[in-house]
């Protein structure tokens, strides 16, 4: 079995990476497997930036293939925030519930058709001495007026889907990863696994 690593600590996003790659015949390890590896500070001002520096760095620190997705929220009504500093929105602590209270409150006036938003996620493939590939995906929705909902993990609860009348965080890990950001760029890479392979 094909071994990757997956620039993330976070078991939320691995647990989805291992369900996606599981079925294409690859082993995930993560970051947890790899403690003493440093933090890659996320400075950039775009996901591609920081998923790339997070790829880069670690893939020559390691002489392997490294995957990393840098992916947030990106709410219309408020310019684009949280956008790349979607982890860390309320603060450097990194808790998901103040994070989507913070926009929530944020929105307290905003009507519902007026709550446009969607998920985005940047995947980096990087290899050392190599050229870099990205994958890109999105999912539209809209922020709900609450938090409903207990599967998934940071903005989940208060993104709502439309077409399927739930939150993100009501669904099926199954119908998540038919439709999550993630889960279309990962689709995309899956689907050229000829360039980076």
């Amino acid at each position: 079995m094909k071994e990757m690593v997956i620039a993330t600590k976070n078991k939320g996003k691995i647990a989805e990476f291992q369900q996606m790659f599981a079925k294409a015949g690859w082993e995930v390890k993560s970051l947890l497997d790899y403690p003493e590896l440093p933090d890659i500070e996320e400075d950039g001002v775009t996901f591609a930036e920081n998923a790339a520096k997070k790829a880069e760095v670690l893939a020559t620190h390691l002489n392997q293939m490294v995957i990393a997705d840098d992916s947030g929220l990106v709410v219309d009504a408020l310019d684009g925030r949280p956008g790349v500093y979607s982890a860390r929105y309320a603060g450097e602590d990194k808790s998901d519930t103040a994070n989507s209270e913070k926009v929530l409150k944020e929105l307290v006036d905003i009507p519902g058709d007026d709550r446009t938003a969607r998920f985005v996620c940047c995947l980096a493939v990087a290899k050392p001495n190599r050229e870099t590939f990205f994958y890109e995906g999105a999912c539209e929705g809209y922020i709900a007026m609450r938090a409903t909902g207990s599967n998934g993990f940071g903005y989940d609860p208060i993104f709502y889907l439309p077409e399927l009348d739930k939150t993100m965080a009501q669904l099926t890990a199954e119908q998540k990863n038919e439709r999550s950001h993630r889960a279309k760029a990962l689709k995309q890479l899956l689907a050229k696994k000829e360039e980076w392979s």
